[in-house]
């Protein structure tokens, strides 16, 4: 903001011209507090930084621009089909991402496929702001999941053997790869948020003995939520805090990898006598987060933990964890609406070869999570390898936000896939922090608005159609127009200062390499219910 010099009178005193200084200095000051009074209605010819991402083929998974930039457009006076009004606030943005598999980070570190150059380069690509994506949430299972080499947990023992005072806890697996690769991360970004999720207890604790389905039982409640805050003080003590856990990833999903069943009753009794008391009575600030399941699940699996006032009002207690496979978005609002007071997060969502439209699934979920108060979009699994593994059961049929070529004639070469740019549509411009603002919502042009801590404005917007469309962007009395290709991604930043962001051009790569063929249909009993 300038202040302009302030004419007066040759006959106005002193007084006068005290009193004028003191208003525009407090209308600083107020700006300074309230970025999001920055800018307001002075939009007329500035600058709108755009980003592309473009595809050419009907799996929306070959990358021809992937987040371009674009030359620049100028507001001029009018009113734009779609309004944003930076009056209207919603939530706060706390960040995406995706995950630090067993199998994401052993083919990053360990596997020997990438020298440390590439690795290094890759990790900034990923998580730095100016350099890369700002990648700034990570999922990391807590022990193994359905991408990983094998089965293990972080206090195995031999078969009929117990370890209820978890004398035989380590988190030696994660030191190898996943520990020092999500700290790095956060090096590169301090700003990432870490949740971590299991898919199963150890074994000894199940009425199977096995990490394959069973159930918890009841008697190791007490010491599985010991487990946990062993995970978390050694995740701490290792540089790495960690921000939220839920207590099940996919409750009862799915038979063939780590798994567990539960029921809401269940779950319910564990959260509010075990794993809230334990987490408060260590000192962790660590917030539980309910579900970590699909929309259509709630009642059966998290309504009795989130309709308990006193978990809701628990100091440790955190939210709802959503992922979007399966039953209707609009379940994020009708909760939100009933519980204003708890956070939203959608915490995974993968990219797979059963998907029709890769860049389209990824642009609808962007948009639709948030608008229904997601305040977090994370991926699944960072990285596979060219045959979408290594894995032992599981998903065979992910695909991650870069693909690590591994014992192929392509070994040691990373692709950046789709995956990578839509998330970067959002996480290269939106910062932790940033409000959802409104705007109009439109059938063609789908698109999100967020105002950062700066007072700079991203709206994200995708061209739902086959063919090109104006997106035409009013704000204050003034608008300006770009021409968005058929099934585009765009992000146009201004004001604030949005002009950090225009090393995208430089930071990302320029396009994907070879992208995975649509080769099966989505098994909805091997993936996600």
């Amino acid at each position: 903001m300038t202040i302009r010099r302030l004419r007066s009178s040759p006959h106005s005193g002193a007084r006068r011209r005290g009193v004028l200084w003191t208003a525009a200095l407090s209308a600083l000051a107020a700006t300074a507090l309230h970025p999001s009074l920055a800018g307001a209605g002075t939009t007329a010819g500035a600058t709108v930084q755009v980003y592309l991402t473009t595809t050419d083929d009907a799996g929306g998974r070959h990358v021809v621009k992937g987040l371009e930039q674009q030359d620049p457009v100028a507001f001029t006076p009018g009113t734009g089909r779609i309004t944003v009004d930076a009056g209207q606030r919603y939530q706060a943005f706390a960040g995406g991402g995706a995950s630090f598999t067993d199998t994401a980070a052993w083919l990053m570190n360990s596997s020997g496929a990438l020298s440390q150059a590439t690795r290094d380069d890759t990790m900034r690509k990923l998580f730095d702001p100016r350099e890369g994506i700002g990648l700034d949430f990570i999922r990391n299972p807590i022990g193994a999941s359905d991408l990983a080499r094998n089965g293990y947990t972080f206090d195995d023992m031999p078969a009929g053997q117990t370890d209820e005072s978890l004398a035989h806890f380590s988190i030696d697996h994660d030191l190898a790869d996943v520990l020092p690769l999500t700290r790095q991360a956060r090096q590169l970004n301090p700003d990432t948020k870490v949740m971590a999720s299991p898919w199963t207890a150890p074994a000894w604790m199940k009425d199977n003995d096995s990490l394959d389905q069973g159930w918890l039982q009841a008697k190791y409640y007490a010491a599985y939520a010991q487990y946990f805050v062993r995970y978390l003080q050694a995740y701490r003590a290792g540089g790495v805090p960690v921000d939220y856990v839920s207590v099940q990833n996919e409750p009862t999903c799915c038979s063939g990898y780590p798994s567990m069943q539960w029921n809401g009753s269940g779950l319910a009794y564990f959260t509010k006598t075990d794993l809230l008391p334990a987490l408060q009575e260590a000192g962790l600030s660590t917030k539980v987060l309910a579900l970590d399941w699909n929309w259509n699940r709630y009642d059966e699996y998290a309504a009795d933990t989130v309709g308990d006032a006193a978990v809701r009002s628990h100091p440790n207690f955190g939210g709802m964890a959503w992922h979007g496979y399966e039953g209707d978005v609009g379940e994020q609002t009708t909760l939100h609406d009933r519980y204003p007071d708890i956070g939203v997060f959608d915490t995974e969502h993968s990219g797979g070869t059963w998907v029709g439209n890769q860049q389209h699934d990824d642009m609808h979920n962007l948009i639709d999570y948030t608008r229904n108060w997601g305040s977090s979009w994370v991926k699944w699994s960072l990285a596979v390898d060219q045959d979408m593994g290594p894995h032992d059961g599981g998903c065979g049929t992910c695909t991650g936000l870069i693909t690590v070529h591994h014992g192929d004639d392509r070994s040691g070469q990373v692709d950046y896939t789709v995956e990578y740019y839509t998330m970067g549509h959002l996480t290269k411009f939106v910062k932790p922090g940033a409000h959802r603002i409104a705007s109009t919502a439109d059938s063609s042009v789908l698109n999100v608005a967020w105002q950062n801590p700066d007072g700079s404005t991203a709206l994200i917007a995708y061209n739902d159609t086959g063919s090109p469309q104006t997106a035409d962007i009013g704000v204050a009395g003034e608008h300006f127009t770009y021409d968005l290709p058929a099934g585009a991604s765009a992000t146009f930043t201004w004001g604030g200062t949005a002009g950090v962001t225009d090393g995208a051009r430089d930071g990302a790569p320029a396009k994907a390499g070879a992208a995975a063929p649509v080769t099966a249909a989505y098994q909805r009993n091997e993936r996600r219910a």
